[in-house]
């Protein structure tokens, strides 16, 4: 559909962050015609059939691209006394770095480039190109000579592979218009004795050979950006009638180093300042994040110092919270089905947008909070309590820390799903900044002694 470029119709132009930045002088896009989608034009990702093979590959694709981010956060948790040894690292205090400057590669990259960069630039442009960079770090961690090197390399494993993390939700948002089916994308996007056998660079090599693989659709990821797709077929127009004077909104818009700059990477970071339900969100999941992340330096303290487990035994004792993870899933689906019932039988409640998501993350948390009170009193092998039964405080774990992100990032993409990668950057980036710094206090925490002295006291008590 062409529209007449009227001074009314240019007021879609604008950005919804342009805040107080001076328009274009508007006469002079008064004799250009401005494209948009038709209806149920089929170049619309929002129109692409549910069956169709390319909106599954995309969602598939995405699911397995996220895995190399998540992964490779907690890669070497289990590793890091090997690696230790290695390069014969003694101090109590660096044992946290491996994962904690991952996560500094987290907070960098969402904020400053990959999030916003999709809203510029495109989605697919984004992903591949820094996927391919993330897997070349991913094989310098796997070679690295030196403790400091390894280090920094893993810094850069972590800003590369923040990128997924923004810009999977934009892609989401981009081809799920339906409210229903985009949530149900996002929860299946939701949805360790290599160490101690094989060496502790196999498990860099097995993450290598896992992002090769993926490579492989990650190449074929086709561009689903709204507006960057509108610019090719404006272009494409122009093309085949050069006399014609048809362009895309977006080709209009400034796109110097200085809008750059100033307006699209700083936008996660002025959403976090100015947008209350941004703010909110990544407050509390950046708590729920760190307290999941201090669980990687705690499971070994409680299973191998407190009861005596091998390495490759306390390993598993994470599988729990994996567990506790795939049950959230039956919950989102079931929950769903509630919302649509009562949404066709007009229930006053179920038009209300905030109850589309956030119920599941009141469920969410609550199980979170029972989960850690469960593991913090029933570790107790002097009194005779067996192991499984604090390793079981995984499952409330898993499953509350399920329903919390996939509510709440559900809520962000559907709040502002043409600017969804930027608000999912904002999330992203708060979060692992707090997960950097509290879990380097974990060590402290429980090598100072005073969580097992107030275990024993309650457990006299």
């Amino acid at each position: 559909m062409l529209l007449r470029d009227t001074g009314k119709k240019l007021q879609t132009m604008a950005s919804p962050d342009s805040n107080g930045r001076e328009a274009k002088d508007r006469s002079q896009f008064a004799d250009r015609e401005i494209i948009s989608w038709e209806e149920g034009d089929k170049e619309n990702p929002h129109n692409w059939s549910h069956v169709q093979i390319k909106r599954n590959r995309v969602l598939l694709t995405t699911m397995v691209l996220i895995i190399n981010s998540t992964l490779g956060s907690s890669l070497p948790s289990m590793a890091i006394p090997y690696m230790a040894k290695a390069w014969g690292v003694t101090a109590q205090e660096q044992m946290p770095l491996p994962i904690a400057t991952f996560l500094m590669g987290f907070v960098l990259g969402p904020m400053m480039c990959m999030g916003p960069l999709s809203e510029q630039y495109g989605r697919r442009i984004v992903v591949v190109s820094t996927f391919s960079i993330f897997t070349i770090w991913t094989l310098a961690c796997a070679l690295a000579p030196s403790w400091p090197a390894f280090l920094v390399f893993r810094f850069l494993c972590g800003a590369f592979a923040s990128a997924p993390i923004a810009a999977v939700a934009g892609i989401i948002a981009d081809v799920y218009a339906d409210p229903v089916a985009r949530g149900r994308a996002m929860a299946y996007f939701m949805a360790g004795f290599c160490s101690t056998s094989i060496g502790w660079r196999w498990t860099f090599w097995i993450a290598l050979i896992y992002a090769g693989l993926t490579f492989i659709p990650v190449i074929f990821l086709p561009e689903t950006y709204a507006p960057v797709l509108l610019a090719r077929k404006a272009a494409a127009l122009r093309k085949q009638k050069p006399e014609s004077n048809v362009y895309a909104a977006a080709e209009l818009e400034d796109r110097d180093l200085k809008q750059l700059l100033t307006v699209v990477l700083t936008r996660p970071m002025r959403m976090i300042l100015t947008e209350l339900i941004v703010s909110s969100v990544c407050m509390y999941l950046a708590l729920v994040y760190a307290i999941f992340y201090m669980s990687f330096q705690a499971f070994p303290r409680i299973f191998q110092d407190l009861y005596g487990l091998s390495p490759g035994v306390t390993g598993l004792c994470f599988l729990p919270i994996g567990g506790g993870c795939v049950l959230g899933l039956p919950i989102f689906f079931a929950y769903d089905h509630v919302l649509q019932r009562a949404q066709k039988t007009g229930k006053a409640w179920a038009r209300q947008e905030e109850y589309r998501r956030v119920p599941l993350a009141c469920l969410g948390g609550p199980l979170f909070v029972i989960s850690l009170l469960w593991l913090g009193w029933s570790a107790r092998p002097a009194a005779g309590v067996p192991f499984w039964v604090p390793m079981l405080a995984g499952v409330p774990f898993g499953l509350g820390w399920m329903l919390i992100f996939m509510a709440l990032i559900n809520y962000l993409t559907d709040a502002y799903e043409l600017f969804a990668a930027s608000a999912n950057a904002a999330a992203s980036a708060s979060r692992s900044l707090v997960a950097v710094v509290l879990p380097l206090a974990t060590g402290p925490m429980f090598g100072g002694g005073w969580a097992w002295r107030g275990h024993a006291a309650c457990s006299r008590g």
